[in-house]
């Protein structure tokens, strides 16, 4: 990023804090401390709203930034009542070209993720014992009848499962989900990785919540620059 690019983007967002409780700014600074792109999640094929919805909250809650959605077979439709808006502070990317799964998995591979699945019977670790320190994490939760595509497990370079006790054989896939997060953001914060944005994007990414956070943010800035 430009020098000058950062000092607009700071400039934009001086001028919208001004239309903000302090107390609502701090708080989209302290929820922005604990954004991460050290863990992206991604969802191959969830076709319940209920589901999709549930998953994107428990992304947004426990901090992760990015979420890959492949939908070769089901569309994506988070429900508005049970998402209640919170898909707008994340960054969803959806992928719906032929051999959708294995070209995500090259994507991220590239970018330095290992590629980490959740199934219920393979030969995998506990949340518990899963290691966050070996790289980024790629996490996969797979379409609620089947779980993860055979293509999908092949690629997979570890599995992660949750201990249970009970008679059910597997959880439904936002519980999953949440019980994975919850396990793997708190020994990632108890880490000394490096797990936070970088200041750049930290920018870019207040500038863009203080313009979700004010009414008519365009219009304020564009009187703002006609004031100058």
């Amino acid at each position: 990023m430009k020098n000058t690019d950062s000092i607009r983007l700071q400039q934009e967002i001086d001028s919208l804090s001004e239309f903000m409780l302090p107390e609502r700014y701090q708080k989209i600074k302290n929820v922005l401390e604990n954004r991460t792109r050290y863990i992206t999640v991604c969802l191959e094929n969830i076709f319940h709203a209920q589901n999709a919805s549930a998953i994107l909250r428990s992304c947004e809650a426990f901090g992760v930034q990015e979420v890959h959605v492949v939908e070769t077979i089901c569309e994506f439709k988070p429900n508005v009542k049970i998402v209640k808006g919170t898909d707008k502070w994340i960054d969803i990317y959806s992928h719906r070209e032929q051999d959708a799964t294995i070209n995500l998995v090259k994507q991220l591979k590239r970018d330095g993720y290992r590629i980490v699945s959740t199934a219920p019977h393979a030969n995998g670790v506990s949340c518990e014992d899963f290691d966050v320190t070996k790289g980024k994490i790629a996490l996969f939760f797979g379409t609620e009848k089947t779980g993860i595509s055979d293509e999908l497990a092949e690629l997979t370079d570890e599995f992660i499962t949750i201990p249970m006790y009970g008679f059910v054989e597997s959880l439904n896939v936002s519980v999953c989900s949440a019980i994975s997060l919850q396990s793997i953001t708190q020994k990632l914060h108890e880490s000394n990785i490096d797990w936070q944005l970088s200041n750049q994007e930290k920018l870019v990414m207040l500038n863009r919540w203080t313009k979700y956070s004010v009414n008519d943010s365009d219009g304020i800035l564009k009187m703002k620059l006609k004031g100058e």
